[in-house]
């Protein structure tokens, strides 16, 4: 298929999408690029890595300095509604969404970040000697293991369709509450998607407010992200993932109980919205300014000589003209990689419809399209 361009300015309207929901697609066809580089290397760089991905739908998304340019293709032929517009599942990049929320919180004066997270899910209860706080479920350095007791068991039978699904916040809660960590909280660091779904629920009870609504009232809405949100409908929005075959039709994803940590969908232009946003906090909602600088700044480094840098939403590495920001994500039928350079003005939002597989090129390519000046 043959990569597509969009250019515009920061700002400009975008026409709102209508369409049907796509039907299932036919096996992938080669693909071949057919385009006119007005933008020379940048548009053959970003082609390149569409065509490298070999996924039925890719969108990668560029933005320097406020302009904008979006190539898409794909092995399957084009959808109803323009790649460029529909909603993709962006994974575990959402927890850069539920790190700016905690960010906004803190800022806020509601909450300290130093709060045990077990004193919001379970009232009255001792906060103990050395509790999970909401510092350290963001921060991975809970203790809490990738995903909690019971959940493989319960998941086994829809694990190629809906594992996330079959455990429920209540579950998710129940395990937290239950669970007595092998290692002091803060002092070992282990990546948990389970640590920063206990975390959207400490959030949620704290504020008393639903997850959906406290993350559209205090992030999505005031970055005017309207082509986001934490669940798939029949609107035909929705792009359709694939199994790693790039043929097979996968469910969309259901997060479960684990909506903080991956339930996000969302457009590539308002990815883009909202790493522009971290680029120039002070420019889309100045009530997020305070937040989105906070995110910014590392407060965790591990590994020999320090050389792992995270933030409480970002993995940030180095490059010659400054730090750099980034996450990626992956569901049963999609991948995402959001990052930013603050040093070149440049942010990318990169999407695909299939299943991460062995030696995958997508977020390879992603990642050194980004470390290029």
């Amino acid at each position: 298929m043959t990569p597509r361009r969009h250019a515009s300015r920061q700002g400009e309207p975008l026409d709102a999408p209508r369409a049907t929901p796509a039907a299932p697609r036919p096996a992938p066809r080669d693909q071949s690029p057919d385009l006119a580089l007005d933008d020379g290397p940048l548009d053959a760089r970003l082609a390149d890595a569409v065509i490298a991905a070999d996924a039925p739908d890719v969108v990668f998304a560029l933005s320097r300095h406020g302009r904008r340019t979006v190539l898409s293709g794909g092995t399957a032929p084009s959808p109803p509604l323009s790649r460029e517009d529909l909603r993709y599942e962006i994974g575990s990049a959402a927890k850069a969404f539920t790190g700016l929320l905690l960010a906004r919180l803190i800022h806020s004066g509601l909450l300290s970040g130093g709060e045990p997270a077990a004193a919001f899910l379970d009232r009255g209860r001792p906060a103990g000697a050395n509790p999970v706080t909401l510092a350290h479920l963001i921060t991975h350095t809970s203790g809490l293991p990738a995903l909690p007791s019971g959940f493989f068991l319960r998941a086994l039978p829809a694990w190629h369709t809906n594992p996330y699904g079959r455990f429920p916040a209540a579950r998710v809660v129940d395990a937290f509450l239950r669970h007595r960590p092998r290692h002091r909280p803060g002092t070992r660091w282990r990546y948990s998607n389970y640590g920063v779904a206990v975390l959207g629920h400490a959030l949620a009870a704290a504020t008393g407010t639903p997850w959906e609504d406290l993350l559209t009232d205090q992030v999505l809405h005031p970055l005017g992200l309207n082509g986001t949100t934490l669940r798939a409908d029949d609107s035909g929005f929705d792009a359709l993932g694939h199994g790693k075959d790039g043929r097979s039709p996968v469910p969309a994803f259901d997060a479960g109980g684990f909506q903080a940590a991956g339930a996000v969908r969302a457009t590539p232009h308002d990815l883009l919205t909202f790493l522009e946003a971290h680029l120039d906090p002070t420019g889309p909602s100045p009530q997020l300014a305070a937040s989105l600088r906070e995110v910014r700044r590392p407060v965790l480094r591990r590994g020999i000589g320090h050389r792992h840098v995270h933030t409480t939403a970002w993995f940030c590495h180095p490059t010659d003209g400054g730090p750099m920001y980034f996450h990626s994500g992956a569901t049963l039928g999609q991948q995402a990689f959001l990052g930013f350079r603050p040093d070149t003005g440049t942010a990318l939002a990169a999407m695909c419809t299939r299943r991460f597989r062995a030696h995958d090129p997508f977020l390879a390519g992603a990642y050194a399209l980004l470390t290029e000046e």
